[in-house]
């Protein structure tokens, strides 16, 4: 099976070509094989490429844990450079087909490929059933905002926002590896959250720019996500702590947000970089203890 290696500010997933290049049979399998760092190629997770229906291409992505998500805002971005760095798609304007939604992409060029993609992300979803949260929102739009929540012994206050995908942002002091490893997991599987949630750990440095670490559901710690950063933005917005345009400094590099007043969509801004391709085995080239048993 033909894959190619890609990463948006560092938040690195294993591409599969599927206007090209067959497609797995067992995706969810294959991602847990695929992204282990000391026995498959390493990677946060699996982007199939596929045709659409509906738009330009279709992405379907698989956590290292094998679990489906909705959407991956560096991922997306690299599908679009794939795209058009390949050849399936000669416009500078893209439309992907995601679980959250079909989005629209700008791809920006530098000596004949792509090097800067810019997402519209779409409005946030706010109401804490939908995002979805059994924490209890404030007012008729049920939006949950600066809400208590207790882990630990520690008290928090938490925002929550889904950009497709369900996000818990929490603006601290300093997000130390304690922060990040130790109750990143725990309020990734949080009763609270029925499906699970990502967690953004944020330090504000200005009103227009911030530091994210983020514990990405069904991943671990990620070194950037598109949609967390997107949903920080919204939520620095809505706690009064940052503005509509933001930088957003991620371990793996920076990204730009801006959240339109006027559409109620979240725009992001960043990288999109292709390291290497390969061949990874068939399914039935490998072992008993390979792709099956997801080890």
């Amino acid at each position: 099976m033909y894959f190619t290696k890609m990463h948006g500010a560092g938040n690195d997933y294993v591409y599969v070509d599927g206007f090209n290049h067959k497609i797995p049979t067992n995706p969810q399998s294959l991602a847990m094989a695929i992204s282990d760092r000391h026995t498959g190629v390493g990677a946060d997770g699996l982007i199939l490429i596929l045709p659409s229906d509906n738009a330009d291409a279709e992405m379907r992505m698989y956590n290292a844990d094998g679990t489906e998500s909705e959407m991956c805002g560096n991922g997306i971005r690299c599908v679009a450079k794939y795209l058009v760095d390949h050849g399936i798609c000669g416009s500078t304007h893209l439309t992907i087909e995601t679980g959250a939604g079909i989005l629209g992409l700008d791809v920006f060029q530098q000596n004949g490929k792509v090097h800067q993609v810019r997402v519209d992300m779409g409005p946030p979803i706010l109401n804490a059933d939908t995002i979805p949260t059994q924490l209890r929102g404030e007012g008729a739009t049920n939006q949950v905002v600066n809400a208590p929540l207790e882990i630990d012994g520690l008290k928090l206050e938490v925002t929550c926002v889904s950009m497709g995908n369900p996000h818990c942002v929490i603006f601290i002091d300093q997000a130390t590896d304690d922060l990040v490893m130790r109750l990143g997991p725990r309020i990734e599987t949080d009763p609270r959250f029925p499906s699970r949630v990502n967690v953004e750990f944020v330090e504000v440095i200005s009103p227009t720019e911030v530091r994210q670490r983020t514990w990405e559901r069904g991943s671990g710690e990620t070194m950037a996500c598109g949609t967390g950063a997107s949903a920080v933005c919204v939520a620095g917005v809505l706690t009064g702590k940052t503005k509509r345009e933001l930088t957003n400094h991620l371990t793996g590099g920076t990204l730009f947000l801006s959240w339109n007043p006027e559409t109620n969509h979240v725009f992001m801004t960043g990288p999109a970089t292709e390291v290497f391709s390969g061949d990874w085995p068939e399914e039935d080239e490998l072992p008993n203890s390979g792709i099956d048993s997801g080890k």
